[in-house]
């Protein structure tokens, strides 16, 4: 299984490109956002790198290449909703950021998923209904260090790993704090993650 090219980039089209590694061109559709990412490296002729998530079918071989891992998560994550096939996966990662896919679910938003082309309500509605539980680490990733970075003694607990995913969502520490404060103090301590990331999200929306 294929799960990383680097090589030159032979060609780039709408929605793929070719990868040279060796004399040997691997065709690698990828999301528009991908694909913008590697003309800024240098467009064809550069060297490039992508991460790959390798489809074997009875009749094909498909690569899927991805510029960051969040994309390549998401990609995965999206595969495993009913109805989202991979051409339909890349057209919500060309659409939307990771992280405004994981804000969208996480407060239930299914209106932002229609964005994407072939995306209705009612795929909207059920993309956001099955991921609302499987979107937590991905909303943490590096947030938690960054947060752990600013306050190594800060206490371990939804709070700060709430504050954590806010960060990593692109919010400034301090405003993503005051959102958390805001919402433990309507929710209580013994809220669970899930429900006070959502919480802050709609603070920070006000």
């Amino acid at each position: 299984m294929i799960a990383k090219l680097s090589g030159r980039l032979d060609e780039s089209g709408e929605n793929s490109c070719i990868i040279d590694v060796g004399g040997v061109g691997y065709l690698v559709f990828c999301s528009g956002r991908t694909l913008t990412s590697l003309d800024k490296t240098g467009g064809v002729g550069a060297v490039v790198s992508l991460l790959v998530e390798t489809h074997v079918r009875e009749d094909h071989i498909h690569l899927y290449g991805f510029a960051e891992s969040a994309e390549r998560d998401w990609f995965k994550l999206l595969l495993g909703v009913q109805g989202v096939g991979a051409k339909v996966a890349l057209g919500i990662l060309s659409t939307l950021a990771p992280g405004e896919l994981t804000q969208a679910v996480l407060v239930q938003d299914k209106a932002v998923l229609t964005r994407g082309p072939g995306i209705g309500p009612k795929l909207g509605g059920r993309i956001v209904t099955e991921l609302k539980d499987k979107v937590g680490n991905l909303a943490l990733g590096s947030g938690a260090a960054v947060a752990g970075a600013e306050s190594a003694s800060a206490a371990q607990g939804p709070a700060t790993d709430a504050i954590s995913a806010l960060v990593n969502l692109g919010y400034r520490p301090a405003e993503a704090h005051r959102a958390v404060q805001s919402a433990v103090a309507g929710l209580g301590q013994a809220v669970e993650l899930q429900a006070l990331i959502r919480d802050s999200l709609r603070h920070l929306a006000q």
